[in-house]
């Protein structure tokens, strides 16, 4: 974060960053807050079996990871549910099944830049097991885990072990 040094209001280099949440400028008072980006993760579920895909980019190439992603400008948590199911799944999904599950706080690394999120979970129930049309640049592959066989340090993202660490424990 201390490598932004410019301000992008005068064009100083005098930018100074407090090393929490905020840039201020010394030379024209400008401010740029580093705020939470809001995000979500939707828990597809089937008869005890729990829908992870497995990561193809960074951050954290390999790992497990549940489908979701950032909240748009003037979009709804429930809106963006719909949306990365779609682009990550290839699947549509009815938004009123959608479920709020739990908030929580998470670090998401992305080219050297910490962003802190709120991530939201969701989950979202199906009959039975559907194909799954991968979308490869982002998931490597998907799979079904049983609740007693998840291993938590398999998971990606802090969020989610805490997340699964307190739906397997009841």
């Amino acid at each position: 974060m201390e490598d932004l040094k410019f301000c992008p209001k005068c064009g100083y280099e005098s930018l100074l960053w407090d090393g929490e949440q905020k840039w201020s400028c010394s030379n024209c008072d400008y401010v740029l807050y580093h705020n939470v980006a809001a995000a979500v993760a939707v828990v597809i579920s089937c008869n005890g079996e729990f829908l992870f895909t497995r990561r193809n980019q960074e951050p954290k190439k390999g790992k497990l990871d549940l489908a979701g992603g950032f909240v748009d400008l003037r979009e709804s948590a429930e809106e963006t549910c719909v949306r990365e199911l779609y682009e990550e799944l290839k699947i549509k999904v009815d938004i009123s099944k959608l479920k709020y599950l739990a908030g929580l706080p998470n670090t998401y690394e992305y080219k050297n830049i910490p962003y802190n999120t709120l991530d939201l979970f969701y989950e979202y129930e199906v009959d039975e097991k559907f194909d799954i049309e991968l979308e490869l640049s982002e998931i490597s592959e998907a799979v079904w885990i049983k609740k007693d066989n998840i291993i938590l340090d398999e998971i990606a993202f802090d969020s989610q072990r805490i997340f699964f660490k307190n739906f397997i424990a009841g």
